[in-house]
């Protein structure tokens, strides 16, 4: 008997021992700041990875690059400074009410006390930091080595299109990037840089790639799902709260506990500080907490409504028609330095995210989920952790997040279709429910089953305010149409809201 008690305990530690160096090796492999939804860095959410090599069928050539990319990291925005400055008085009136009530302070993080925050002196946000510009900068540098054929000629502004949104920092963005792109093939400096062209439309008639601003339906759907969106977040909020007031000894409220994470998540993506706002969530909470921020995306700018992302139909056009040109460029000889090769695009989360979308990338149930959306299905929101899910916002949108839409040309007597379609996402290879599954997709199939489904209604229809509301009286027309008039102006004037 007692040989088997030993042998019963010798088992148990063993047991134990392995649970026990399991759970601590995935406490270390944990990393905040891959797990910070949207405002996560480019790096982070690659994980250090940038190619998942996938070969084109033999003899096939790209003839045209499609690039959509979102701006890289980037300051707070003004709204966001001055929520963190309250966040500042807030702590020091928590401090100070816990000792007023004779309450022992002992469990309060050292870092906490007397906290400043960093961009309290700031009048101004939003703008792209140098780590930002470093991430277009390497991914010009990227692009340029991934598809070297493309990039041969030399420079002209008819071969290579550069747009950006009009907001400073995906302007700066796109000249990050072509600094990378174009680096070595100019004059200018000892790096020899060139200069190249940046073409912006206004801000209240970019369709392309603002479309979410010039969608006056999806302006109502958002404002109405606002919200909503709060109501969902609350019981996460809660259950937080509950636990950091016990854990920390202070009385915090549901808003503390939002600033806090955004502080978390501005500290972690933008300073490289992970000991501080984030240090106070368990793993479990942090997971949480990203599921809220995902599950907010998904609803107002993802699946969550098939608005979201066909308000984008005017980009998804205009990448096919750029590609159509490319074709017949391809079929007419036209000798290089005569047509296009590469269309780039820098825009915003709200850019990235719905075009993803009309891609069908990133779906809960693959095949399934993309003919749902091709029926304008509602889709369940994203399971909540523990559960795995697919839609992260640190993986479909991080800072300086992209989709490249690839053209080859192959050898008609190889394949049954002249021209392949490859998405990377990322940089990295993707398949395409919409298309099979395939990594490369037959041009003629991508347009029949990508894009097809989504140009049932153009851009005007979708976005114009059911026809009972458009029936006003002469008095209140004439009304409107000033608004309307001095909103066109006045968008070019005020800054947006809170936009990613």
């Amino acid at each position: 008997m007692a040989a088997r008690k030993e042998i019963f305990m010798a088992i148990f530690l063993l047991i134990f021992l392995f649970l026990f160096t399991h759970l601590r090796a995935e406490e270390r492999s944990f990393d905040v700041k891959q797990h910070l939804s949207t405002v996560t860095r480019y790096g982070a959410a690659k994980g250090g990875h940038y190619s998942n090599y996938v070969p084109a069928p033999d003899g096939c050539i790209p003839i045209h690059l499609n690039l959509v990319a979102r701006h890289g990291t980037r300051a707070p925005t003004k709204k966001r400074i001055k929520e963190l400055n309250n966040l500042e008085n807030q702590l020091q009136m928590l401090l100070s009410a816990a000792a007023g009530n004779g309450l022992s302070l002992h469990k309060v993080p050292s870092w906490l006390k007397g906290w400043k925050s960093p961009w309290r002196e700031k009048v101004n946000g939003g703008e792209l930091i140098p780590e930002g510009e470093q991430e277009l900068y390497d991914l010009g540098i990227r692009t340029r080595k991934l598809f070297p054929d493309l990039f041969s000629d030399d420079y002209h502004p008819d071969i290579y299109t550069i747009k950006a949104t009009q907001i400073p920092r995906a302007s700066a963005s796109a000249v990050a990037f072509g600094m990378g792109l174009f680096s070595g093939r100019g004059n200018l400096g000892l790096d020899h840089h060139r200069a190249f062209s940046v073409v912006s439309e206004s801000r209240a008639s970019d369709t392309m790639l603002r479309f979410f601003d010039c969608c006056q339906r999806y302006e109502d759907y958002r404002k109405n799902q606002e919200p909503e969106v709060e109501k969902r977040k609350e019981p996460v909020l809660d259950d937080i709260t509950k636990s950091l007031t016990e854990r920390y000894g202070l009385n915090f409220t549901r808003q503390h506990i939002s600033s806090l994470w955004f502080l978390c998540k501005q500290e972690a993506s933008l300073l490289d500080i992970t000991d501080q706002a984030c240090g106070m969530f368990s793993q479990s909470e942090v997971a949480l907490l990203e599921w809220m921020d995902d599950m907010e995306v998904f609803i107002l700018k993802g699946y969550g409504n098939s608005l979201n992302y066909r308000m984008g139909v005017p980009l998804l056009e205009d990448i096919v028609q750029s590609m159509e040109k490319a074709i017949t460029a391809k079929e007419e000889k036209r000798v290089p330095g005569s047509y296009e090769k590469a269309r780039l695009r820098f825009a915003h989360a709200e850019t990235v995210l719905p075009f993803t979308c009309l891609l069908g990338l990133f779906l809960e149930g693959g095949h399934h989920g993309f003919k749902q959306i091709q029926r304008e299905q509602s889709l369940q929101l994203p399971p909540r952790p523990p559960a795995t899910r697919i839609w992260k916002g640190s993986a479909v949108a991080p800072f300086a997040g992209n989709n490249m839409l690839v053209l080859y040309s192959c050898p008609a007597n190889n394949l049954s279709d002249e021209y392949l379609v490859q998405v990377l996402h990322n940089e990295e290879p993707i398949a395409m429910p919409g298309c099979d599954g395939l990594h490369f997709c037959p041009f003629q199939m991508f347009k029949d089953k990508i894009v097809a489904p989504h140009l049932e209604h153009d851009f005007n229809t979708l976005c114009t305010a059911n026809v009972e509301e458009q029936t006003p009286s002469p008095e209140s027309s004439k009304l409107s149409l000033f608004h309307w008039l001095f909103s066109l102006w006045n968008n070019d004037k005020q800054p947006r809201t809170d936009e990613l």
